[in-house]
């Protein structure tokens, strides 16, 4: 599916032609019929010769609603630019081929309309002028033909030329996430509400769930239409009419993105490049407010000039752009600058980078250096930019922040995979791409991030043993704060780190605890004393051992607790603990008397082991919270005889 563009001065006739190329008359508001002047884009759709059928999108030329028009140029394969022979090039006429050589409309058709109403001479002298003035531009070998919508003089040759343009472009690619920039919306009775626009980058099928940005609310496709024709799936480069069920009519407005959930994140800063043009009136300067158009979106922006304190007329440079309210941009998307008052075109380029980190030093060599690779480098530097960028994160966002199509995504990833320049943090069994065979879904990072955070995680384990060598390993969640800020909180990433660095043998992990390989706990010899003669203490009345304040008073709190979770001891409650082979010891004992008796009391349990009711009912209440027994009146029973 292709989509032609109109573009040239007002009242050069461009609607005029729409019509006699499809017998479709393209201006639909009243008030456009009444003063006959386009003031907000039209669609029209025919069939060239060879049989494609073909949409149009016809836009205002008059200067007061260039900002129309620029909501329905960005999303076209050629233009249709019109000229009126008895005029010639015209103010709006220039403006209108910046605007396409901005947005790099590669190549189209000139039309040099109303041939009826001048002679030869004169329609000789109009087109060498209009020669000159292509001369530069993405129009510069663009066939012109002489027409008149009136007599239908060379319509059919229009149609010819149309054909050869669109015959040698690439079809739109399908990079399996689709937008669809709204330009029109509206409702129809008993279907609810229908948005328009151009559809780019990926399918909608009927029955889908769609996401509706920058705002990020969600409906579901009821009907697709394509040239008022019903469609299941409309495909990339289509016009396309879609009736989403779940949103109301005044929750979405020319400027919004139809989207698969998920596939696009909405963004406030975008750094991009700029080309001033030469006809400016002034210069651009840093924190300037510009009108920024993007997509069918028009957005208040602010200029953050980098590198450069001013731009001069026809000099090009980098920008970043704050907004005050949510867009949708993708890596690659053009856009237009616009000065709001006086009303004027500034210039435009390329979006870099959707999602910078922050705000830019201004005068920042490696930020230079890294959008320039951004801009100009293969697809392998533009997928690490991308990484160093999102840090770590599924490898399907690092690919739709770099904006690359699925065959480069796939290139560049081998590439930088086989070089070691980045590693997949979950390169087990995942779910995978079955097209483009890309690990999408898991974790990856680029080499020189996971070498930072690794290394701070290892960091924070070592410093922790250092800072409490009579413990057995850091708690899990101890560690997951101390790197919270570095992870964004993740549980996901957290795991998926220390699951590689206990892989490759740099950390070990028990459940509940992290220590570095080979880590022990080692007492002191003066520890080692006071250990030994508190292990005589409880030697000499197993059962009625010394009690836990009496242990934290002969060796201290540290040197207990070490002694616990070395399984040298095992502490029964908050004032009871026992030998560990006295407790197994008393715990055996107590199975067979239960086996033998049906129950146990706890006076039974004391006067067995020659010991007092504080320690029996101490060592019972353990048993029943540990699910080896279950109180049954005064007495226990074994919960799984």
């Amino acid at each position: 599916m292709r989509v032609i563009g109109t573009a040239g001065h007002v009242d050069h006739g461009k609607s005029t032609l729409v019509q006699a190329l499809t017998g479709i008359h393209p201006d639909r508001l009243k008030e456009e019929q009444e003063r006959e002047m386009t003031i907000d884009i039209g669609f029209a759709w025919f069939t060239l010769p060879g049989g494609e059928e073909v949409g149009i999108v016809d836009v205002p030329g008059h200067r007061d609603f260039i900002e129309n028009m620029l909501a329905g140029v960005g999303g076209i394969d050629a233009a249709l630019f019109v000229v009126a022979a008895d005029e010639g090039v015209m103010p709006q006429t220039r403006e209108h081929l910046s605007i396409l050589n901005i947005l790099q409309i590669q190549g189209g058709v000139v039309a040099l309309t109303k041939a009826d109403l001048v002679d030869t001479d004169w329609m000789d002298l109009v087109e060498e002028d209009l020669r000159q003035s292509l001369s530069a531009s993405v129009l510069a070998e663009a066939p012109i033909l002489r027409v008149s919508a009136r007599t239908g003089q060379g319509i059919m040759e229009l149609k010819d030329a149309l054909r050869s343009c669109l015959a040698d472009r690439p079809p739109r690619p399908d990079l399996g996430r689709p937008r669809l920039p709204v330009d029109r919306v509206f409702s129809m009775p008993g279907f609810g509400t229908v948005v328009t626009g151009t559809l780019v980058n990926g399918q909608l099928k009927v029955g889908e769930e769609v996401e509706i940005m920058p705002q990020g609310m969600r409906g579901r496709i009821r009907g697709l239409q394509t040239h008022k024709q019903k469609e299941t799936i409309a495909i990339p480069g289509s016009r396309t009419a879609v009736n989403i069920s779940g949103i109301d009519l005044e929750e979405i407005w020319r400027g919004c993105v139809v989207t698969h959930p998920g596939d696009y994140q909405s963004t406030r800063r975008i750094d991009v490049t700029f080309n001033l043009l030469p006809d400016a009136s002034q210069g651009l300067k840093h924190n300037t407010e510009v009108k920024l158009f993007i997509g069918t979106s028009e957005a208040i922006a602010r200029v953050r000039l980098l590198g450069e304190e001013e731009l001069a007329p026809g000099q090009e440079g980098w920008l970043q752009l704050e907004l005050p309210q949510p867009i949708l941009a993708a890596r690659g998307d053009r856009y237009i600058l616009r000065r709001p008052s006086p009303g004027e075109t500034l210039g435009g380029g390329v979006v870099i980078d959707p999602h910078p980190k922050g705000r830019h030093k201004r005068f920042s060599e490696q930020t230079l250096l890294s959008l320039q690779s951004l801009a100009q480098g293969t697809p392998a530097d533009v997928l690490m930019e991308a990484m160093l960028a999102t840090g770590i994160a599924p490898l399907k966002e690092v690919v739709l922040r770099s904006n690359l199509e699925v065959d480069a995504a796939v290139q560049a990833w081998q590439e930088l995979l086989d070089s070691a320049q980045v590693i997949d943090l979950e390169s087990s069994p995942a779910v995978e791409d079955r097209d483009t065979q890309l690990p999408l879904e898991n974790l990856v990072a680029a080499q020189e991030t996971w070498s930072r955070l690794s290394a701070k995680v290892e960091q924070e384990v070592r410093q922790y043993h250092q800072s409490y060598p009579l413990r057995p390993g850091m708690p899990r969640e101890e560690l997951k704060s101390r790197v919270k800020n570095q992870i964004n909180n993740s549980a996901r990433i957290f795991n998926a780190i220390l699951r590689k660095l206990v892989a490759a043998g740099s950390l070990e992990d028990s459940g509940s605890l992290v220590r570095q390989p080979g880590f022990a706990i080692r007492f002191t010899p003066q520890q080692e004393q006071s250990i030994h003669k508190l292990m005589d203490r409880f030697a000499a009345a197993p059962f009625s051992p010394p009690s836990v304040k009496d242990c934290q008073a002969d060796v201290g709190q540290d040197v207990l607790d070490a002694l616990i979770s070395l399984g040298q001891l095992t502490q029964v409650s908050p004032e009871v603990a026992f030998r560990h082979a006295d407790y197994e010891r008393m715990v055996s004992e107590v199975k067979q008397l239960i086996r033998q008796q049906g129950s146990l009391t706890a006076a039974e349990v004391r006067d067995h082991f020659n010991t007092s009711r504080r320690y029996a009912l101490a060592f019972l209440e353990h048993l029943d919270a540990s699910g080896v027994t279950v109180r049954d009146g005064d007495a226990r029973r074994l919960r799984n005889p």
